[in-house]
């Protein structure tokens, strides 16, 4: 039983995801409930209801203690974790045991990662993002929220799933022959056409990069492009699987199959299912106003008695749009991580093109828009109001004084000039000038009370209007008409296909099996597995875990393969907990089993820095990994502080071993591996 809310202070509902058990506990609770019309009221009222007391409570505690819960356990053993963003409350929930506290943080954070990826700096104004998040218009909303849930549902998908999101690092397929020929194909003939066609509507093509399902065959960036993070990438990655679900045991493609889809893209069709039965009449109802579900699980859930004729041919023609495609050479909107010699910028608009090579593969492209230098202006805006702002909100004494304040002064040389520049092109700026002239006449004129207080409502005015203008710029509908046109992306998409028609097959089985645990026994009898992580480029190398019953592996099927999956599982958790408590390697005995984590240092040369203390986190701490906070990376400055002469990498090594081996021995093999892993790490990818 899972429940995902974001709400306001006033518990208005920004969105909400439940799966079907919690959904069918809000029924039963509010089942018999009716409006003044007789009518049922909508899931959303009910989700409202339902924590309306959670969120004023905790709106109070804020208000009048300056501080509030983070997460608490109820007579049912329902576990309740809050986080608090701005204005915004998040609260996931778990009723089954199925996940912990740490499970629920992550999930809220990653939540919030991708609302920055799509919306940009409009999250830094609550009362935009509200906005956003809740649209007026009752089809967009339901639209904004089905990809919304079918983000957060593949992202737990993967996570339960994949190894690479487990860890939260990106898995390369290993193949190094192969990859460098794919990079070289990107740089010399893919990126460099697509740059110097005159079909491009002003977009540069930044980074190219090929995914099997969930493994990177080859990724190449353009020589004036900054590095994508790997929080970014990951993201990327659930966004393709959400838009383009793979999955490695049905791709994996017979003969003549492959005979039928090599023009995957051009051929596809949606037929909508049939119209639920009586059985399923309520429960479809409440799916489709925001919780979306698949038919199995609406075909195994209790039973409602009553349909109305019209509501069901209503739920039809709902459906049929929930699952229209949208125009495939229409690109998404992303805002990511961008570093230049002018400094960081947390949140620069992109387009990304995704392009589905075949079933499981498939080709990535991400641009740089042609206005991208109004979000630097924006961004530097921001930054220099939002700073004042705390700087105000904080200070016990007087005025702030002038003179000294570089980014005030600089501030207001440059702020007219950006408004006077807007004034030429469509963008409505009224609002952006009238809170420019309020902070001007109270910040800088002799009669106003300069940087003092009272000025923080004029930032904060300010700041909403910075980010109003950003919404228009790079969100709103007429800011999209420019991009690389449908056949330039055609090219694209015939261009790799042709290069890797020969390889395809290997590709779908080489994703299973990237690498085995064959190949490492003979040396280290008794390792049943390990994962390797290289944080320093969020990349990880690991044995493929095969689950199913069409493949196996040197675990076996059944039962056996699944019980050391779990154990993989809880093995990381556990590292987690003992690293946020400032503990870099853990070794446990469990049952027939011996487990170990080592996290250590490097230079570049591979030379092991010596060991330091590092912080331990507090509880209420962002969870750690790479992808929704990228821990690591603060991590890396962190001992990069006594290593400033030399570039410092961070490595992990989890490792499973028979409960036979002796201790002394699952160390040594654990040193070996580490540098035996070492120099396949150093396959290139950019």
């Amino acid at each position: 039983m899972k429940c995902l809310l974001v709400a306001s202070e006033s518990a208005e509902v920004l969105f909400y995801w439940t799966d079907n058990e919690f959904l069918l506990r809000v029924q039963e609770q509010y089942g018999t409930a009716r409006d003044e019309d007789g009518r049922p009221p909508a899931f959303e009222d009910r989700i409202n209801t339902l924590f309306a007391p959670i969120i004023i409570s905790c709106s109070t505690l804020v208000d009048r203690l300056g501080d509030s819960y983070t997460a608490f356990s109820t007579e049912n053993n329902d576990t309740y974790v809050l986080h608090q963003f701005e204005e915004c409350l998040y609260i996931a929930v778990n009723g089954d045991g199925e996940e912990s506290e740490d499970d629920l943080k992550r999930k809220i954070y990653v939540m919030k990662k991708f609302t920055d990826v799509l919306f940009g700096m409009v999250t830094l104004s609550s009362a935009l993002l509200r906005k956003e998040l809740r649209p007026q218009d009752t089809e967009q909303r339901r639209v904004l929220w089905l990809r919304l849930q079918g983000l957060l549902e593949t992202y737990s998908r993967l996570r339960e799933q994949d190894q690479s999101f487990l860890v939260e690092a990106v898995e390369r397929l290993i193949h190094p022959t192969l990859c460098e020929q794919c990079i070289e194909f990107l740089e010399r003939r893919l990126v460099q056409q697509l740059n110097s066609s005159s079909e491009r509507a002003g977009e540069e093509v930044q980074h190219a990069f090929i995914l099997v399902h969930t493994k990177l065959l080859a990724f190449y960036s353009s020589r004036n492009a900054s590095t994508l993070s790997a929080s970014d990438l990951l993201t990327l990655m659930v966004m393709v699987q959400h838009s383009h679900p793979s999955n490695p045991e049905i791709d994996e493609t017979s003969p003549e199959h492959v005979q039928h889809d090599t023009t995957v893209g051009s051929e596809l069709f949606y037929t909508p299912e049939p119209s639920p039965t009586d059985n399923q009449a309520e429960l479809s109802r409440v799916s489709i106003e925001g919780s979306p579900m698949s038919r199995a699980s609406v075909e195994g859930s209790p039973m409602f008695q009553f349909v109305d004729p019209d509501i069901q041919m209503a739920e039809d023609s709902l459906q049929t749009l929930q699952m229209s495609p949208p125009d495939p050479a229409t690109p998404t909107r992303v805002f990511l991580e961008t570093t230049l010699k002018e400094g960081f910028y947390p949140m620069m608009p992109h387009s990304m093109y995704t392009l589905p090579l075949w079933p499981g593969i498939t080709l990535v492209l991400l641009t740089k828009i042609p206005s991208s230098h109004m979000a630097m202006s924006i961004y530097h805006f921001l930054e220099t109001v939002t700073k004042l702002e705390k700087r105000l909100s904080d200070s016990k004494e007087g005025p702030v004084p002038l003179r000294g304040h570089a980014p005030i002064q600089e501030l207001r040389s440059k702020m007219d000039k950006f408004i006077k520049a807007l004034g030429n092109s469509e963008i409505q700026t009224s609002l952006l000038q009238n809170a420019w002239v309020e902070f001007k006449n109270r910040a800088f004129s002799r009669g106003g009370p300069g940087l003092s207080r009272e000025l923080v409502s004029s930032c904060k005015k300010l700041r909403t209007q910075l980010c109003g203008v950003f919404r228009q710029c790079f969100l709103s509908e007429g800011c999209r008409t420019q991009r690389l046109s449908p056949s330039l992306q055609d090219r694209a998409l015939t261009m790799v296909q042709d290069k890797l028609m020969d390889w395809k097959e290997f590709l779908l089985v080489k994703s299973k099996r990237n690498i085995t645990m064959v190949s490492y026994l003979e040396e280290f009898p008794g390792l049943i597995h390990f994962i390797y992580v290289d944080r320093a480029v969020g990349q990880m190398i690991a044995p493929s875990l095969n689950m199913s019953e069409r493949a196996s592996s040197e675990l076996g099927k059944g039962p056996l393969a699944h019980y050391i999956k779990s154990k993989v599982w809880s093995l990381v958790g556990t590292a987690r907990r003992y690293l946020q408590k400032g503990y870099t390697t853990v070794t446990q005995r469990d049952g027939d089993y011996y487990f170990c984590y080592f996290l250590w240092f490097e230079n570049e040369t591979g030379y092991k820095l010596e060991v330091v203390d590092i912080p331990s986190l507090p509880d209420d701490s962002a969870p750690i990994g790479m992808l929704a906070w990228d821990y690591y990376r603060k991590l890396l400055r962190y001992y990069s502080k006594t290593h400033s002469s030399e570039v410092v990498k961070c490595y992990e090594l989890l490792t499973v071993h028979l409960g036979v081996i002796p201790s002394d021995y699952v160390l040594q093999h654990c040193s070996q591996l580490a540098r035996k892993l070492w120099e396949p790490s150093r396959i290139p990818l950019l």
